[in-house]
């Protein structure tokens, strides 16, 4: 999850278990927006075998339908989801099995790529193959329910897209205005909090050095104007203001979207 950044130090923020294993998050966001509901992300789902899923050791007791009920929304009220990326992580949830096929596990939804995201999922390189779970992304075009925002005539989506590459092609970070203050939905650009920092950047990502201009760009623009990261995989921490010091841009302010 840091990369080149050694265990002795990233540890001291994020530390490992017996397995050498990190706790994180896949924490998705609900927008209400009139008659629109629209869901980012959604997790990794319930379908794949054992073997895939002892890989990961999921745990704790969230979990997507318990959060839409404590709001009092159910599956079928969602009208949006979407997919920052297609990562099983970050789509999983998309699709369901259900009498032994594969189906929408929202009926009522539809779901938001691109096209240069979708062609780079579908005919996946060789390092991002077991990320791009054919189960859950090609279900979603076979269903009818597949929409991308570069082709739509107008989405009418509440929320402007950044578009970041370093993690993968055509990432989608959603940015909107709620309460007086612009909130950008981090996705896998910038994780957690301690990856704040500029040298902080995944292995998994397929262009790292982009991913270091992305996120100097990015932070400087939310430093300047103030932005709410709100961040998918931190297990603690749901969202942050920035601030500038002696080491570079860091936490300012640490909170939850409620508490604006």
């Amino acid at each position: 999850m840091f990369g080149v950044v050694p265990k002795t130090i990233w540890q001291k923020t994020n530390p490992a278990d017996a397995n050498n294993l990190c706790s994180w998050a896949m924490r998705s966001l609900l927008i209400e927006d009139g008659s629109r509901l629209i869901l980012v992300d959604n997790g990794i789902g319930d379908k794949q075998d054992a073997k895939f899923m002892s890989h990961y050791y999921l745990h704790g007791d969230d979990n997507l339908d318990k959060s839409l009920v404590a709001h009092g929304f159910e599956r079928n009220d969602i009208t949006d989801i979407f997919l920052t990326h297609l990562h099983f992580d970050h789509c999983g949830g998309s699709i369901k099995r259900e009498n032994d096929l594969l189906v929408p596990a929202f009926n009522n939804a539809t779901f938001w790529s691109n096209a240069s995201h979708w062609k780079w999922a579908t005919e996946p390189n060789d390092r991002e193959k077991a990320s791009f779970l054919k189960d859950n992304i090609l279900p979603i075009q076979e269903s009818g329910q597949l929409k991308f925002t570069d082709k739509a005539a107008a989405t009418d989506l509440p929320f402007s897209i950044i578009t970041a590459n370093g993690h993968t092609d055509a990432m989608m970070l959603p940015k909107m205005e709620y309460k007086g203050r612009t909130i950008v939905f981090m996705a896998d650009l910038l994780p957690s909090v301690g990856h704040l920092p500029i040298p902080y950047v995944m292995a998994y990502d397929t262009r790292p050095l982009i991913t270091l201009t992305e996120k100097k760009a990015f932070l400087q623009e939310a430093l300047d104007n103030n932005y709410v990261l709100f961040f998918e995989h931190d297990p603690v921490n749901e969202c942050c203001d920035l601030t500038m010091t002696e080491k570079g841009i860091r936490v300012n302010n640490i909170f939850k979207l409620a508490d604006l």
